[in-house]
C-alpha cells in the first residue's frame, strides 16, 4: 500500500471525487487505483476562516515500487498494515467459566474478545439490559426517580453509554488494540467514519444499539449474561480465587474473575476492601459543567464562512496554587444530565447525540485534587466525592443546582437565564455553587475561565451558564495489579476504568482487551 499524507482539500470541496483528483495531483500521475481507503481525516482550521480538511489515506496499484522511484515527496511512501492479533498461549484447561463483573466498555471488550477465541465469558451485570435501562434513565429525567442500580452509571453499556461516546484516545497502538476496538464497534452499527476521523465520536443514540449487538454477538459464541446480577462477595484461599457471590445468595465457581466495575460502584470498592484486595488512592478531578451557545464556539473555532460539525475544544490552565485547571468531557451540541446513583447525592455528567443537535456546548471545566485534599485511606477519595454530590442534592433541593457565571463569581444565588440557553436531561433549580464546592476550588475555577476566555471569545461570558457537581471525572482509586494483570489474589483481574487503569470508552476498552490477552497466555478451552 502507498501511503499519502497532507492532502488538503477546502471544506466546500470535500467530495470523493475531489480527493481522488488531489492524490493524483501528489501523485503527479493520473494512474487508477484498485483501493482507496481514509487513514485519517482532521481539521485544520488555524487560518480561519479559510478551514481544511487534511487526509491521510492508503492506496492500492498496480506496479508500486515503479511508481515509489518517481516519487520525490516525505508525504507519500510504501506501508505494510499491521493488523490486530489475538494469540492464546496458554496451557492450563479452564475448569469454569470466566466470570466478568461489569458490561462498561472494559467489561464488554473482554467478553468479546475471549467468546471469539472460545472462552464462553458469564457477563454479570447490576443494572438492566440497554433498552430498559434507557426507560428508566428516561424516567429518572422526567419525575427523578432514582433506580440505584440502572441509571446513567449503571447497566448494560456502562456510563459511557449516556455520554458523547468520544472514542479518541492517547494512548499508544502498537499493538494495534484501538483499531480492534474501533473495528468491533463498526461491524456492530457505529458509522465506519469513526476508523479515521481525527476526534471520533458514536453518540449516546448509536451506542446503545451498538453495545446491544455487541452482547448478541458474544452470546451467539456462547458467552451469556445476566443482568440485574450484583457482586456481593469474593471467596479465596490461599490468595487465589475459588467462587464469587452474587446477589447475596448464589455462589458461582470461577477460577477467572475481572473486575470491570466502573468508577461509581462504591459498594463494590468497599467489599473489595474488606476482602484485603490491594487498592491505593489515585488523584482525579471536580468541578462544574459549563454551557453556551454552540454558534459562539464554532464562530470561535471555524470563522464565520464555512458550515461545519459543531465545533469542540481542549483548554488547560495552572492556577496560581499550582493546580490544573482544564476542560473535559465537552459535548458538542450535547446536555447536562443528571448522573446520580445514590439517594440523597447528586452528580453530573454530559451527553450528546451522534448529530449533536442541541443549541449549547457543554463542558466540564475541573480541577485537579489528590490526597492532600481527601486523605490516604484508599476510599478516602469517594467519601470526597460523597461529600460534594451530598452538597448538591441539598443545594439544588434534589435538583441540579444551576447558576449563571456572573453569580457564582458574586457568590449569589441566580433567579433567571439570560441569551445562553439551558440544555440539561433532569430537573434543576437555581443554586449557589460555592456552597458545594470547597473555596480554593471554587477560586480556581474563576481563574481557569478567565483565562480561557482569552482563548475563546465569550468563554467566560456573564450568562454562561454553570451547573454542579461534576465529581465523576474518574475512578478516585486504583486496584494494584501485577505484570501479568491481576491482583495480589490469584486469578482475579482488575480492568478498565473503576479499576484505575483507564480514562474514557476506547482507553477501557484496550485494557479489556489486554485482560482478555493475559487470560489467553494461562488458560486454554
Amino acid at each position: 500500500m502507498i501511503r499519502i499524507r497532507q492532502i488538503q482539500i477546502e471544506v466546500q470541496n470535500d467530495t470523493k471525487e475531489y480527493l481522488i483528483k488531489k492524490i493524483k495531483s501528489k501523485l503527479n500521475n493520473n494512474i487508477e487505483f484498485k483501493k482507496l481507503e481514509i487513514v485519517k481525516k482532521s481539521i485544520d482550521a488555524r487560518k480561519k476562516p479559510n478551514v481544511y480538511y487534511v487526509y491521510e489515506v492508503d492506496i492500492e496499484v498496480d506496479n508500486e515500487e515503479k511508481l515509489m522511484k518517481n516519487i520525490k515527496s516525505k508525504d507519500i511512501d510504501i506501508v505494510i498494515k499491521k493488523e490486530y492479533e489475538f494469540n492464546k498461549t496458554g496451557t492450563i484447561t479452564l475448569k469454569k467459566r470466566p466470570v466478568i463483573v461489569g458490561s462498561g466498555p472494559a467489561g464488554l471488550y473482554c467478553a468479546y474478545l475471549l467468546s471469539e477465541n472460545g472462552y464462553k465469558p458469564l457477563v454479570i451485570e447490576r443494572g438492566e439490559e440497554v433498552d430498559k435501562r434507557v426507560e428508566k434513565v428516561e424516567e429518572f429525567f422526567n419525575n427523578n426517580n432514582l433506580d440505584i442500580n440502572t441509571n446513567i452509571q449503571f447497566g448494560e453499556g456502562g456510563a459511557g453509554t449516556f455520554s458523547d461516546g468520544k472514542l479518541n484516545t492517547l494512548v499508544k497502538d502498537k499493538e494495534k488494540r484501538g483499531r480492534k476496538v474501533l473495528e468491533v464497534f463498526v461491524e456492530n452499527g457505529a458509522p465506519k467514519e469513526i476508523l479515521y476521523e481525527y476526534k471520533p465520536h458514536i453518540g449516546t443514540d448509536i451506542l446503545r444499539n451498538v453495545v446491544k449487538n455487541m452482547r448478541n454477538k458474544i452470546i451467539s459464541n456462547g458467552g451469556e449474561f445476566r443482568f440485574n446480577t450484583t457482586l456481593t462477595n469474593i471467596n479465596y484461599k490461599s490468595n487465589k480465587l475459588i467462587n464469587i457471590e452474587v446477589n447475596n445468595n448464589e455462589i458461582i465457581d470461577t477460577e477467572v474473575l475481572v473486575l470491570a466495575i466502573g468508577h461509581s460502584a462504591r459498594d463494590t470498592f468497599k467489599m473489595i476492601y474488606d476482602k484485603k484486595i490491594e487498592m491505593t488512592t489515585k488523584p482525579f478531578a471536580v468541578g462544574i459543567r459549563i454551557e453556551h451557545p454552540q454558534k459562539m464556539i464554532n464562530k470561535s473555532q471555524y470563522g464565520n464562512k464555512v458550515k461545519m460539525p459543531p465545533a469542540s475544544y481542549k483548554l488547560t490552565y495552572q492556577a496560581k496554587d499550582k493546580r490544573g485547571v482544564y476542560t473535559f468531557c465537552m459535548c458538542p451540541g450535547g446536555y447536562i444530565v443528571n448522573a446520580s446513583s445514590e439517594e440523597g447525592l447528586l452528580a453530573i455528567n454530559g451527553m450528546s447525540n451522534h448529530q449533536r443537535e442541541s443549541s449549547s456546548a457543554a463542558s466540564a471545566v475541573i480541577v485537579t485534587i489528590n490526597e492532600k485534599d481527601f486523605g490516604t485511606h484508599p476510599l478516602d477519595g469517594i467519601e470526597f466525592q460523597r461529600k460534594l454530590e451530598r452538597k448538591a442534592f441539598k443545594e439544588g433541593k434534589s435538583k441540579i443546582p444551576v447558576q449563571l457565571y456572573k453569580d457564582f463569581k458574586e457568590n449569589k444565588l441566580s433567579s433567571e437565564l439570560k441569551d445562553v440557553k439551558l440544555e440539561i436531561k433532569g430537573s434543576y433549580n437555581y443554586g449557589n455553587i460555592n456552597n458545594i464546592l470547597p473555596r480554593k476550588i471554587c477560586n480556581d475555577l474563576i481563574e481557569g475561565i478567565e483565562y480561557f476566555g482569552t482563548k475563546i471569545k465569550g468563554f467566560n461570558r456573564e450568562d454562561a451558564v454553570l451547573a454542579a457537581v461534576e465529581s465523576r471525572t474518574s475512578s478516585p482509586v486504583r486496584i494494584i495489579r501485577n505484570d501479568k494483570l491481576q491482583s495480589n489474589i490469584e486469578g482475579i483481574y482488575p480492568a478498565g476504568e473503576g479499576a484505575g487503569y483507564a480514562g474514557g470508552i476506547t482507553s477501557a476498552a484496550i485494557d479489556g482487551i489486554k485482560i482478555a490477552e493475559e487470560i489467553a497466555k494461562i488458560y486454554i478451552v
